[in-house]
């Protein structure tokens, strides 16, 4: 397969976006059932069970939509269901698997996951 070939990666600027969004969204959710600035557990819960519901269903996360871009299987192109898209907000959420990234800018996070991060159509 050519550079030519392979779908445009979006930059870490768009991804770094939609996780900010996201992140935000998730810190305010939280504050209806807990402290998120003194129960630290409260946003990470939250971030995971977004990504299970919105990756894992519609291949978005709110953030992703905003910033247009999608989260989809590697092998199918598809939303990948809920426990690949818990999977993946879990690793997310402890950051470092999303420092670690191949070639292709996927994250340890993504290629666990089986996922890649592209633009919406």
């Amino acid at each position: 397969m050519t550079d030519a070939s392979l779908p445009a990666v979006p930059s870490l600027a768009r991804r770094f976006g939609a996780l900010l969004l996201d992140w935000m969204l998730c810190v305010l959710a939280a504050g209806v059932f807990a402290d998120p600035m003194r129960d630290g557990w409260a946003a990470p819960v939250v971030l995971i069970a977004v990504y299970a519901v919105f990756v894992g269903f519609f291949g978005q996360t709110p953030g992703m939509r905003v910033t247009k871009i999608t989260c989809l299987g590697v092998d199918s192109g598809q939303p990948v269901g809920p426990l690949k898209g818990a999977l993946r907000g879990t690793l997310l959420a402890l950051v470092i698997p999303a420092l670690i990234m191949d070639g292709e800018r996927r994250g340890l996070h993504d290629r666990v996951a089986g996922t890649m991060i592209r633009p919406a159509a």
